[in-house]
Order: C-alpha cells, then structure tokens, then sequence
C-alpha cells in the first residue's frame, strides 16, 4: 500500500506498515463522524486504512483535494460542512472532528492551505523543535518555494506567509510536520530580530539546549547568499561556542573583559554543591573570582536566594570571591564594572593591568609606566 498523501517537501516514502500510536483514537472518530446515516464513502479496506492514517498524521485536518482523493464527492464534502460533521479552518481546508482545535491541528491546517513545499518556520518551527517552550503569539509562521505565493487573493487571518529558497526542510519522517531545519529556522529568526541582542539570544538558546550545534550553523551561514549581519553572527557563533549563552553573556565578553585586556574566563565552569551540578557563568580559576551575569527577569522569582545561598557556600567552603551584574552592569557600566573586577583579580593574584576600551568617556585608566 503507497502513501497517496506524501507531506509537502517530503518525497514520498515507503508503504505505510503501521499506523502511528494514535490511529485508534482516530478511528473512533471517524466512526462516528459517519452516524449520520449517509453512506461512507470509502468502502475499499486498504483506503480506509490510509484514510485512518491522514487523519491521525494530520491530526484530523484534511483538504478538499486530499478528500477528493481518498473517495468523497463534492457534494458528500458540502454534506457534512453543512451537517457540521466537518468545519472550515480555511478554505478548502477541514476539520473532521468537532470540539476546540488543537494546536497540532492549526497547524497541519496552515501546512494543507500553504500547499505543495510549505513547511512551519520562524517562531513556530522554534516552537516545534523546542527552541521556545511555548508560542510566540497566535500568528503562525509558514516558509514557501520564492515562486509559490499562496492565499494571496484571500489572506488568512493569523497566517504569516514566508517566501525563500534558502531554508531547507528537515527530514523528520512521514509522520511528523514539516519544518525547516534548526539551522535554517535560528538564521531565520535572526534575520528578522530587530536587533542584534534578540537575535543573538537566538543563537544561544539552540545551542546551549544541544538542538544544533555551532559548527552546522556555520555550513548554514556560508551556504546562504543574502545574510543579514554575516559579520556580527561569525564573531557571534565564536561566543557561544565558547559558553556564552545569553546576550548578556555575551556583552559581558565583549565589553568589560574583552574590551579591557582582562583575562580570559572559563564560561559555563561545572561546579558540583552536595549532590547538585552548578554551571558558573564566568570562572578565573587561577584567582579564584566567579562574574555572574543576571538576566532583568532574575529578581523577581526565588532564584535571587537560591543563588546569595550558593554564593556563600563558595565563599565558606572554596574562597571563592562572586560578583553579580545585571544589564546596566555590563552595558551602560561595563567600564566601571571592568574596573571591579580588574580590583579583585589583582588582589587574587593578577599580575596584568586592565586598559581602557573604545569609549571616549571610559573610567579604566591605563597603568604609568614605570
């Protein structure tokens, strides 16, 4: 038995030799969306089977042309629309269940009315391949062939249509959705932040969550002709490679050690407390300072005693002297806080002396000679 209803993007595979594990569940609803005394249309055994296995691959969400196919008349279609065995998502696009729709559901509806290539991208290919724990919004966000422009003439409402020939489809099997590849889907999403922080974050959530790794998202970057910031992402993916994994991080890298001659750190340094593993954001092992970076979200959850807790098991057990900045310290203060820190990793042993960085108003003083 073949499958007549191969995904967009997705050659068709191999014949079907079982159904997905809930198949039966489908079953039973399509059992019942025939009670209504009409005739069921699909009388041949084998193509109910692959009827059962479209529903349950598509999450009970089938086009018109898919119906067609599969034995339905027009006229028997227009039926159960009208008895409201089936609704509209979009047109030509069903539900052949009632009750609310499942996120899985919108979605397969968004594939079938994109139509042939059409695969989820951006935030809701982040969304599917766990880069975010949750939507962004209600909008869903589609990737088609640049020659292909669907629903043009009628724009669906929350639907956001994306036309390129540079992100590819990852092969995920004839079962799942269609989605562009983690690689593809993260240098989307930076091309759309609107700046270079937010797409930077991006890069950094993929990577630490070891949903792609550094060296793929570079074969992704020289593969793309037209890369917004190619410069910035380069150096970028040297950062998060090397542990940054925030923005924040990141500037802290870049503006306070970076930028004033301070030795280089080890990012996300192990730490074992008890029988729990701690991850330092910044350690200078040889002079035994720990530079904790804080999102702008950290004081308003429990984390913030947790941590002065932690802070002090280093101070008692291993000397371990921790500084803690939020935004402002290595933004607007990065010169002030380069100085800090320059203070205590002398006291620790340091022989070097920090410099001033590129801002005209830096407070770092270069060292007198001697």
């Amino acid at each position: 038995m073949v499958d007549r209803w191969p995904h967009p993007g997705v050659a068709s595979g191999p014949p079907y030799t079982a159904l997905p594990s809930n198949s039966a569940r489908w079953s039973n609803k399509c059992h019942s969306m025939h009670m209504d005394g009409s005739a069921l249309p699909i009388i041949d055994r084998d193509a109910y089977r692959e009827w059962l296995v479209l529903l349950s691959v598509q999450h009970g969400i089938v086009d018109r042309h898919q119906a067609l196919r599969a034995g339905f008349t027009r006229r028997q279609i227009e039926y159960r629309l009208k008895s409201a065995a089936w609704r509209h998502v979009y047109p030509s696009v069903y539900a052949t269940f009632s009750g609310p729709l499942t996120r899985e559901a919108r979605l397969w509806a968004a594939i079938r009315l994109a139509g042939h290539g059409a695969m989820v991208s951006h935030q809701t290919a982040a969304e599917v391949h766990g880069i975010i724990d949750k939507p962004l919004g209600t909008a869903i966000h589609v990737t088609v062939p640049p020659q292909r422009r669907p629903v043009r003439r009628n724009p669906a409402h929350g639907l956001v249509i994306h036309r390129s020939d540079q992100s590819q489809a990852q092969f995920v099997g004839p079962f799942k959705l269609p989605r562009t590849r983690v690689e593809d889907t993260v240098l989307d999403l930076v091309a759309t932040a609107p700046t270079f922080d937010h797409a930077y974050t991006w890069i950094a959530r993929a990577v630490s969550r070891k949903l792609v790794t550094v060296s793929s998202l570079r074969a992704a970057l020289a593969s793309r002709h037209r890369v917004r910031w190619r410069n910035w992402i380069t150096e970028a993916l040297e950062d998060v490679g090397d542990g940054a994994h925030s923005s924040l991080e990141r500037r802290y890298v870049r503006d306070v050690e970076r930028a004033h001659g301070l030795p280089k750190s080890q990012r996300q340094a192990p730490r074992q407390l008890g029988s729990k593993a701690h991850f330092r954001d910044n350690w200078y092992e040889a002079y035994r300072v720990v530079v904790e970076i804080d999102g702008p979200s950290y004081h308003q959850n429990e984390q913030v005693q947790r941590d002065k807790h932690r802070d002090n098991i280093n101070l008692a057990l291993d000397d371990v002297k921790t500084h803690r900045f939020g935004p402002v310290g290595v933004t607007e203060r990065a010169c002030e806080t380069a100085a800090l820190i320059a203070a205590t990793l002398q006291r620790g042993g340091w022989q070097g002396s920090p410099h001033p960085c590129r801002r005209p108003s830096c407070t770092v003083r270069r060292p007198r000679r001697t």
